[in-house]
């Protein structure tokens, strides 16, 4: 049983790069165009270009998204796209549509194929028929049960390979392929501009009483009828990790640098404490718990991982997200004064207790002794996002070593 890759998302450069610091083997990004989180900050070619030496430097892998369904007039640009990417060589292009998908094969065949779960693979002649046609990987739909993941293994070529998503946001819609956003808005989700209406809370209006808005209800618990809760898979590891997925996806594009290093870290540990010795995965369950808590989200749920879900994966009265830690920043360096310097990007303040965070997977609490803007003034506190700032906490801090405050709700 060989340890699978363990494949983290990036909304940009210095996302990819805590990715990396705290335990991908792989990392996905979207470029500029073609993927389908058009929202997201995304990576610009020069940024992609830093990224990607960056990730290979540490050993890392790069895989860029093209998964938009894409229509006549999108053809020529990706002709270009995939010129541009050739020169640049990440390790692999993640594809939904066929047309794209052969436009890769005669551009880059060089760079390694990945079929998106937005292509629906359900079963193994899928995974064959794109075998045959040169993918080297398949994303497994959200739909799939360990069993029918476990079935597929068995039936398909060593070499052709599994991705499978484990942790993150869930669509309600089949393999995320949905029409809400678009009839609703004009905003096409299989064009990378979802405006998730699956979150919306909706009520119901007779036809000829327009201006009269009844509220639909499920079990008396509310209205958010679309609402599903976060997959997450850490307590069943040694059931992911005895079915033969080579690559396991955690979903989030769109997320902070403090979830995708918690949410790295957390897995991180889990598999490599695996494949070191199933009982010490079970020992430290705990601290796994623990710290895959501290990330937003919304309940957790196993998707279809065993069963088809039932009501009791969807929340109907809310759709907020849980939050017991506030993003602060990372340490971007040390200075000759042995201050760290940070890119703030939330409130804190001089004599505030919070907390750093290690990839190593210590979590210390320390006090901020000081606070210096950019031309050595003090501050007593640090309220502007994406200001410049030099701190002491008291301890020796590295590189890459994320400062998140703990809310007092939590």
């Amino acid at each position: 049983m060989k340890k699978p890759e363990l494949l983290v998302p990036a909304s940009s450069l210095e996302v990819l790069k805590i990715a990396v610091i705290y335990g991908a083997d792989a990392v996905y990004i979207g470029g500029e165009a073609f993927g389908l989180r058009a929202k997201a900050k995304n990576f610009s070619m020069d940024e992609m270009r830093e990224g990607i030496q960056f990730a290979h430097d540490h050993r890392v892998k790069v895989y860029v998204t093209a998964n938009i369904l894409a229509h006549n007039d999108d053809l020529e640009g990706i002709r270009t796209y995939f010129r541009e990417l050739r020169e640049i060589r990440p390790d692999g292009l993640i594809i939904a549509d066929p047309g794209v998908f052969m436009i890769a094969g005669e551009v880059c065949p060089e760079i390694e194929r990945h079929i998106s779960t937005q292509a629906n693979n359900t079963n193994y002649e899928t995974y064959l028929f794109w075998h045959k046609l040169g993918a080297k990987r398949v994303v497994s739909a959200r739909e799939l049960s360990l069993e029918e993941i476990r079935g597929i293994r068995s039936r398909i070529p060593e070499e052709l390979e599994i991705e499978t998503f484990i942790h993150g946001a869930m669509c309600i819609s089949y393999s995320g392929r949905c029409l809400l956003s678009n009839y609703f808005t004009g905003r096409d989700a299989n064009q990378g501009a979802c405006t998730h209406p699956c979150r919306w809370k909706y009520s119901i209006v007779e036809e000829t009483r327009p201006n009269e808005y009844m509220p639909v209800y499920e079990n008396e618990r509310g209205t958010y009828i679309f609402n599903s809760k976060d997959l997450c898979m850490i307590e069943h590891m040694e059931d992911v990790l005895t079915c033969g997925i080579d690559s396991l996806k955690i979903e989030g594009r769109m997320k902070t640098a403090l979830y995708v290093a918690t949410v790295a870290r957390t897995y991180r540990k889990a598999i490599d404490d695996y494949f070191s010795d199933p009982s010490l995965y079970r020992e430290h369950m705990p601290w796994y718990r623990e710290q895959i808590s501290n990330c937003t989200y919304r309940q957790f749920t196993t998707g279809f991982f065993y069963g088809k879900p039932d009501s009791d994966t969807q929340i109907y009265d809310q759709n907020t997200y849980l939050k017991e830690y506030t993003y602060l920043g990372y340490v971007e360096a040390k200075d000759d004064r042995g201050l760290c310097r940070i890119t703030q990007r939330n409130k804190f303040s001089v004599g505030e207790t919070i907390e750093v965070m290690k990839p190593d997977g210590r979590n210390i609490s320390v006090q901020v002794k000081s606070i210096l803007d950019e031309e050595g003034s003090p501050r007593e506190s640090a309220p502007h996002p994406k200001e410049v700032l030099y701190l002491d906490l008291g301890i020796e801090l590295d590189p890459y070593d994320i400062l998140r405050r703990q809310e007092e709700s939590a």
